[in-house]
Order: C-alpha cells, then sequence, then structure tokens
C-alpha cells in the first residue's frame, strides 16, 4: 500500500513538473519572442547612447530589487507548511524594505548622475525605481503560484504586460521620446505584471503577522538574499564599470550582445528554476529522487541549450546586420562571448537549485563569495585592455563558476562531476559538429537573408538528424513527451 501512495504521489508530482514546464516555458517563449520583436523596433530607432543611459540606471534597480524578490519569496516556497500568516507577514516586511530601497535612490540619484557625468539619469532613476515597492507586491504572488505550481498564472500575466509595454515603447520612441520610451517600457511591464497576478491569484494579504514566522523565514531567506545580491552586484559590475571607465555608447554595445543569448537562456533558465526547485522541495529528503530530477533538467536543458548557443555563435554577424543594422555590428564578438558564458548557465541552476532544495542556504552564500572573489579578480585584471577582455573574461569565469556549483552535490546527492559530465557530453559535441557545419554554410557567396536561413536549416536538420542516428537520451525523451501529447490530444 505504501508503494502505491509514493508511486501515485510521483506520478501526481510528475505531471506537474511537466505541465509546470508546458506554461512556464509557454509563458517565456511567447513573451520574449514579443520582446525580442519589440526591442528589434526599439533598437532601429533609438540610438545605442539612449540604451546605455537606461542600462546604467537599471545597474541600481536590479542591484536594490535583489532584496525585495530574492529570498524572502523563495523561502515561502521551501516552507513545506507555509500558510496564511506566513505569506501575510512576508508580504508586510517586503512590502515596506521597498519602499526604504526607494527613498534611498530617490535621494542618491543627482550623487549617481553626478558620477557618471549624465545629469539625465536622476529623473529617469526615480521614475523606475518605482519597479520596486511594485515588485514587492509581486514576489508574494509569484511564491504562491510556485508553491501551488499554478504556472498557468505566469502565462498571463507576463504575455499581457510585455504586449501591453511593447506597444507602449514604440508608441513613444516613434514619438520621439528617446530613453523615455525604455523607461515607460519597463515600468509599465512590472505594473501590468503585478495587476493581472493579483487579479488571477487567489492570495490576498491579510491582517496577520508574526514576529516568530519573520525571524523563521527570513532567517532562511537572508542568505539566499545575500547570495543573489553577491550575484547581482557582480554581475552589474561590468556595467557599472564599462559606464563609468568607457563610455554609454560601449555598455549598449556590450549589452545588446549579451541580448540575444540571454533571451534564449533566460527563457529556459527561468523555466526551470520556478519549476524544478518546487519539485526538489516536494522530495527534499529523498535523496534518489531529486537526483533523478536533477538529471533529468540537467540532460533536458543541455540538449535544447548547447545547439542555441554554438549555432548563435556561427551565424551572429549576418544575424546582427539583418535584424538591428550596421550600427550594432560592434556588438558581434560581446554576442559570441556570451553565448559562451551561458552555455553554462543552466548546468550551474540545475546544482544550484539541488542545493537549495535540500536546505544549505549557508552553503549557496559560501559558494557565492567564493565564485565572485576569483570573478572580480577577473574584471581587475581585464578592465584596462578593453570591453572585448572583460566579455572574454566573463566567458573563462562562467566555466570556473560552473565547476564550483556541480562540487558540492557529489556529497549533496551522490551526483558527481564525472556522471555530470556524462549526462551532458553527447549534445556538446553533436552541437559542435552543427556549428562546424553552419559556418562553413555561412561562406557560401548568396544574399545575407538567404545564407542565414540556409545556416538555421542545415543547423536544425543536422542535429536533430544526428540526435536520431545517434539515439540521444534527451531527444528519445522530449520525442516521447511530443507522442503522448498528439495521443491525448487525438484521444479527445
Amino acid at each position: 500500500m505504501g508503494k502505491q501512495v509514493s508511486h501515485n504521489n510521483g506520478a501526481g508530482l510528475k505531471n506537474k513538473v511537466m505541465s509546470g514546464l508546458f506554461w512556464t516555458f509557454g509563458e517565456r517563449i511567447i513573451a520574449q519572442c514579443v520582446s525580442f520583436i519589440v526591442s528589434i523596433i526599439l533598437a532601429r530607432i533609438l540610438m545605442p547612447e539612449e540604451y546605455g543611459v537606461i542600462a546604467i540606471i537599471l545597474v541600481f534597480i536590479n542591484i536594490a530589487d535583489v532584496f525585495v524578490s530574492n529570498g524572502f519569496g523563495e523561502s515561502l516556497v521551501r516552507k513545506k507548511n507555509s500558510d496564511e500568516t506566513d505569506f501575510s507577514t512576508i508580504f508586510y516586511c517586503s512590502f515596506v524594505f521597498s519602499w526604504i530601497l526607494y527613498v534611498i535612490l530617490l535621494f542618491w540619484a543627482p550623487i549617481i548622475a553626478d558620477f557618471y557625468k549624465q545629469e539625465a539619469l536622476v529623473p529617469l532613476l526615480r521614475v523606475l525605481a518605482l519597479k520596486l515597492p511594485i515588485s514587492s507586491i509581486s514576489t508574494i504572488q509569484h511564491a504562491y503560484v510556485s508553491k501551488h505550481m499554478i504556472f498557468k498564472k505566469f502565462f498571463f500575466s507576463t504575455l499581457g504586460g510585455t504586449l501591453i509595454s511593447g506597444v507602449l515603447g514604440i508608441l513613444m520612441a516613434y514619438g520621439g521620446c528617446g530613453a523615455w520610451a525604455l523607461a515607460a517600457q519597463y515600468l509599465c511591464n512590472t505594473i501590468i505584471d503585478t495587476v493581472v497576478l493579483f487579479i488571477t491569484v487567489p492570495w490576498r494579504p491579510q491582517r496577520l503577522f508574526s514576529r516568530k514566522s519573520a525571524t523563521q523565514l527570513i532567517g532562511y531567506g537572508w542568505k539566499l538574499t545575500a547570495s543573489s545580491l553577491i550575484n547581482e552586484f557582480y554581475s552589474e559590475l561590468r556595467s557599472l564599470i564599462i559606464g563609468r571607465v568607457y563610455s554609454s555608447a560601449d555598455l549598449a554595445y556590450y549589452n545588446r550582445g549579451n541580448q540575444f543569448p540571454s533571451l534564449i537562456i533566460t527563457n529556459v533558465d527561468t523555466a526551470i528554476g520556478k519549476v524544478v526547485f518546487p519539485a526538489m522541495t516536494k522530495v527534499a529528503e529523498e535523496k534518489q529522487r531529486i537526483k533523478q530530477v536533477s538529471r533529468r533538467s540537467m540532460k533536458t536543458t543541455s540538449y535544447i541549450i548547447f545547439p542555441l548557443m554554438i549555432g548563435l555563435i556561427a551565424v551572429s554577424e549576418p544575424l546582427v546586420e539583418l535584424l538591428l543594422t550596421d550600427k550594432w555590428l560592434v556588438c558581434v564578438p560581446f554576442l559570441q562571448c556570451s553565448c559562451i558564458y551561458y552555455m553554462c548557465q543552466p548546468i550551474q541552476t540545475t546544482n544550484w537549485q539541488i542545493i537549495k532544495a535540500v536546505g544549505r542556504s549557508d552553503l549557496c552564500l559560501k559558494l557565492e563569495i567564493l565564485k565572485k572573489t576569483i570573478g572580480v579578480s577577473i574584471i581587475l585584471l581585464t578592465m584596462n585592455f578593453g570591453v572585448l577582455a572583460i566579455a572574454i573574461g566573463n566567458a573563462a569565469f562562467a566555466v570556473i563558476s560552473m565547476f564550483i556549483n556541480i562540487a558540492p552535490n557529489r556529497k549533496l546527492i551522490d551526483y558527481s562531476v564525472g556522471e555530470q559530465m556524462k549526462d551532458i557530453i553527447s549534445p556538446l559535441v553533436l552541437s559542435i559538429l552543427m556549428g562546424i557545419v553552419v559556418t562553413y554554410i555561412g561562406k557560401i557567396d548568396v544574399p545575407a537573408i538567404i545564407g542565414l536561413v540556409l545556416q538555421i536549416v542545415a543547423g536544425v536538420a543536422f542535429y536533430f538528424i544526428g540526435s536520431y542516428l545517434f539515439r540521444l537520451d534527451s531527444f528519445l525523451y522530449l520525442l516521447d513527451i511530443v507522442k503522448s501529447f498528439i495521443r491525448e490530444k487525438v484521444g479527445k
């Protein structure tokens, strides 16, 4: 009887994970496709310098947002029996703290503008910083959705925000609003996401507050917040340096090169993080079950991500020229370095979720300190050799960071470095071979758009034919899911 219950629970969890992945991938892919189209239109209208100004502002807002959006929500997800008191308590803590941060940025705006010698930063920063109190509301809504694995809610909130804010940004850009078009798009997206979730998610803050609950949840969450803060500060450190030592245009080129691979990885990484972490917490005391979830996540994400990143490296120049025009070609080498960086990201994420799921937030903090100490050293070594040197150093750091994240899980769930490398080696080798083929086809003397189409078609065909011939595990796994889905729909 016990085995039957365990089997039913396992099947239920699997169904929730697959449903969650379906809706989360759908949310990310559709919304980001819309966002990508909007960003292409805006990039053709606006100048790199206008993007650079907003990029500088977002450095400070993103760092401040860590205090509001990270740690607290995840502590609610991880606690097995978090109740209404827990949710309301964390909501009030997060909301009050977000306004404190807003006031700090309000007064710091002139100092930041003076540091970068950009007076336009003052009103833009003060307006965009309103994201913080808005995010404090949506953070708890996101935690509720993740806790109950009702990821369908994200689909509508994200899509609605992306569509409406995108239209607003384009209209303002055509109207000559410059950087304010980007600011309006960014803030509008956050507002709509929060409003739609408030309407669709059946949770509302109650007049409940528990000091004991706050102490317990913040005791777990502050370590994750500290880890995320270190990670976010490190991620934004390059922007801080490039914007100050070089120029806002250089920062725009660097960020634009980062945009293409980030667009892909953020979709996959966010989907995996939202779905796999809650799934792991439900079996946190079963080492073998966590390992099974982790291996499947590792195999599937590497099978999807490796060919996308290597293919993007091969087609980067014609892609940028066709989509963004010649004025953005400077970003191509930055794009290629970012592809290498982001290839490591899903592997890092899966291992990171394992550590969090087993309750080792202390280890998360220690690993972040170690990784970022190495990362900052690399930045300091490369910053005086140009923006490209900074980008190359970032790619090298990603490889080092990946192995640091992997190492503890040999002991935690018996998932060793060797076993993880074995799980990802087949799609990596096949992706490299595909990249060589795509690069060779790019040398054919045909119009740019035809050449790009040929490269993409050849790359996709090569990868899937190779997957079939060599019977790659993830290919067969995904094929089986597609067949089951089709049978289910046909059966209905």
